[in-house]
């Protein structure tokens, strides 16, 4: 990807200098995984770009759709010393600073040989956080004003910036993030002892009600312009302390809860030179990463509570099952449940059936009576929901909804993933 970056500000731009910035810049932005453009729409009569165009940083939205975003960082250079982060102030990693119209000028060069759909800017804390807010609002408001671009702008907000910075961002960007960094705290307090959760989620707490306000005043028939119509997000990073996933999901619904956050990412820690000698060594496995944001799905869709994928004994998702798989089979007890009587929220939790299948499902016995040949044509995941469910000519019955080989009988078969599985998953909903 570097490569790739490197050979196109080579067509773009004739200056080394621009050329070595982008080079650090673009690859200190990599650790930043709370990169998505859905949820927003901008006209795009009398300007350039669109935030809705198929597409050097690609982003899959909820229904599939690819866009390509320039993903950069206005500088490198921080003034915190957070022991996870590479550009932590004590590092000794190579520095770089674009400034402002250099930002927007690979902006519109890249937009316009159709490498990008949008942008998504970062940056370390320069001076203050104020200035460093200032700074990325400016090429915000200097995209949207003087160069009429309308695709997708996702900003970086700096926890503590002043409330008319914020005011700014959100009526230029689509989206704002406010990175939460770590799950709790005490972790915080450990690692990154300069940020404060409680000024994080005042920040996160500003942007929800200036949005709540806009949203008030546009159902009042009032033509209220646009605030980060996309919404907020923030992201946490995973395995950087010995925090278990039942705290980091706790944390999550309150975030969704309190500040109505569109998404939380989930960021495996990745081990950097001359680290701390409290971090880890190693990274945690991806597969934890997956977990966690498959959880985060049932949570925010499917109507479960974080206390329910976990327990305290058992403080970690299962790396071998996703999480419906394995609170279904620990909660035996539940099923089977009969298909044609079952309320929604009772059919969503069965392993192997998505929110399109229960649609199905709820569709179809309007009309007649499903038969366990009807499931695997209602879109449904056959060979593992099969046990868990009681049709109108089969009852699997008791003995084998308490077999002790229920989890080898209904888990997915260990295969190499293909490159558009996510896709897949993403577009149907099953989980």
């Amino acid at each position: 990807m570097q490569h790739w970056i490197q050979g196109s500000v080579k067509r773009v731009l004739s200056s080394s200098s621009i050329e070595s910035k982008l080079a650090i810049l673009a690859d200190a932005a990599k650790y930043d995984a709370s990169c998505a453009s859905s949820g927003s729409k901008r006209k795009s009569s009398g300007g350039l770009g669109s935030t809705e165009g198929m597409g050097i940083c690609h982003s899959y939205t909820p229904d599939g759709r690819c866009v390509s975003l320039l993903k950069i960082l206005l500088t490198n250079v921080c003034i915190f010393d957070c022991q996870y982060c590479v550009n932590r102030v004590s590092s000794n990693t190579p520095r770089a600073r674009l400034s402002v119209e250099e930002v927007v000028r690979l902006t519109m060069d890249f937009y316009r040989r159709n490498y990008i759909e949008g942008l998504f800017l970062s940056s370390g804390i320069i001076r203050s956080s104020d200035y460093t807010m200032s700074q990325l609002v400016e090429v915000a408001e200097t995209l949207r004003t003087r160069e009429s671009f309308r695709g997708y702008i996702h900003l970086k907000t700096i926890p503590g910036a002043n409330e008319e910075l914020i005011e700014r961002a959100g009526l230029f960007a689509d989206r704002l993030s406010v990175n939460v960094e770590l799950p709790t705290i005490t972790d915080l307090k450990t690692l990154a002892p300069e940020k404060k959760r409680d000024e994080i989620e005042d920040t996160m707490g500003r942007i929800h009600v200036r949005r709540e306000e806009t949203a008030g005043d546009q159902k009042k028939g009032m033509k209220a312009p646009k605030f980060a119509p996309a919404g907020q997000s923030t992201q946490m990073i995973v395995g950087a302390t010995q925090t278990s996933d039942r705290d980091i999901l706790d944390t999550s619904s309150h975030l969704y809860r309190t500040h109505r956050l569109r998404r939380v990412y989930y960021s495996a820690f990745s081990p950097i030179p001359h680290a701390d000698s409290r971090l880890p060594g190693t990274a945690p496995p991806l597969l934890r990463e997956h977990r966690l944001y498959q959880a985060d799905w049932l949570i925010r869709f499917y109507g479960f509570d974080a206390n329910e994928l976990t327990t305290p004994d058992q403080a970690n998702l299962s790396l071998d099952l996703d999480p419906k798989h394995a609170w279904a089979l620990a909660n035996r007890e539940v099923f089977p449940i009969d298909v044609n009587r079952a309320s929604r929220e009772l059919l969503l939790r069965v392993p192997g059936v998505g929110e399109r299948g229960v649609k199905r499902i709820l569709s179809t016995r309007r009309y007649h009576a499903i038969r366990d040949e009807d499931l695997a044509k209602l879109g449904i995941v056959y060979r593992r929901a099969r046990p868990f469910l009681i049709t109108s000519d089969r009852h699997p019955g008791p003995l084998s909804i308490d077999s002790l080989d229920l989890k080898q009988k209904t888990e997915t078969k260990q295969r190499q993933l293909m490159l558009f599985d996510a896709m897949g998953s993403a577009q149907n909903g099953q989980v």
